[in-house]
């Protein structure tokens, strides 16, 4: 059922914001602390580990998708402007937890899909390359 899907995403919801109270309180920040950011990852370990077990039917993973393109744009863009005022007003601390979560994130990268710097190509070939020479169209015979 449809919402199925939609008790999943507010389950993730509420416990993410949970932890990020938690972990805006063990460093002395009157904020949530990325609570959004652990729900949405929450979410998506959850519904990975629920198809992969054949547990995830069709009509509660739609509940998903429709609050996907809906709720969750919206809550991040809301959480958002609140951390950003929370950590001007928390001082240095916010800042550089936020530059060093950002620098984190961009280099796991790499670690996460599974390639090395070397083996980086481009996913489109080139369009000549695409084309091979034997089949030109008539305007290049001209």
């Amino acid at each position: 059922m449809v919402i199925y899907g939609v008790a999943l995403l507010a389950g993730c919801m509420l416990v993410g914001l949970i932890i990020g109270d938690v972990l805006g309180q063990l460093l002395g920040i009157s904020a949530n602390l990325g609570g959004v950011g652990i729900a949405m990852l929450l979410l998506i370990f959850v519904t990975g580990y629920l198809k992969d077990r054949g547990k995830l039917p069709e009509a509660t993973e739609s509940g998903i998708n429709f609050w996907n393109a809906m709720y969750i744009p919206i809550v991040v863009a809301m959480a958002a402007s609140q951390n950003v005022a929370a950590a001007f007003s928390g001082g240095l601390v916010a800042i550089v937890a936020g530059v060093l979560a950002v620098a984190l994130g961009l280099a796991l990268v790499p670690v996460l899909t599974g390639k090395k710097g070397d083996d980086a190509r481009p996913l489109d070939p080139p369009a000549s390359a695409a084309m091979p020479p034997s089949r030109a169209t008539t305007s290049d015979r001209s």
